[in-house]
């Protein structure tokens, strides 16, 4: 019976991991309204799309910069993530790498900018996600 129990576990748990993590989607899967909003925003961009967390995400080059937006199936956007040098970081999140990352280099750097103008930055150090405020504070850790 406990084994049983353990199966019908370990199937919803594999089932279930595509909703866990990004799933690729091609564009004609995203929805009009939500494909509308992002070419009002960025009308000549390539995007590559992904379902994450129930919103979508639109990745793409800008300027020179690699850039996404979430957009949630309403169609509003919900935060724009572009990458910035890992110089170009506050101060205080170098610091702070530095002093709980010994010996580890930031791989990447980026500025999120949630819809109510919420200012974060996030640092991947270690294959980690490391969240920070607007003027450098430590908020968070998550899985890259």
């Amino acid at each position: 019976m406990a084994m049983k129990k353990l199966l019908t576990v370990a199937a919803l748990l594999v089932a279930g991991c595509p909703y866990l993590f990004a799933q690729k989607l091609a564009a004609s899967k995203v929805p009009a309204n939500v494909r509308a909003t992002f070419v009002k925003m960025y009308p000549s961009a390539n995007a590559k799309w992904e379902l994450e967390a129930g919103k979508y995400e639109a990745g793409f080059k800008q300027d020179g910069n690699t850039m996404s937006v979430l957009i949630d199936k309403d169609g509003v956007l919900a935060e724009t993530e572009t990458g910035i040098k890992v110089t170009a970081l506050p101060a205080p999140v170098l610091a702070y790498v530095k002093a709980h990352y010994a010996g580890k280099a930031i791989k990447e750097g980026a500025k999120i900018t949630r819809a109510d103008g919420t200012v974060t930055y996030e640092a991947e150090v270690d294959g980690k996600d490391v969240i920070f405020d607007a003027s450098g504070k430590f908020i968070k850790e998550t899985k890259a």
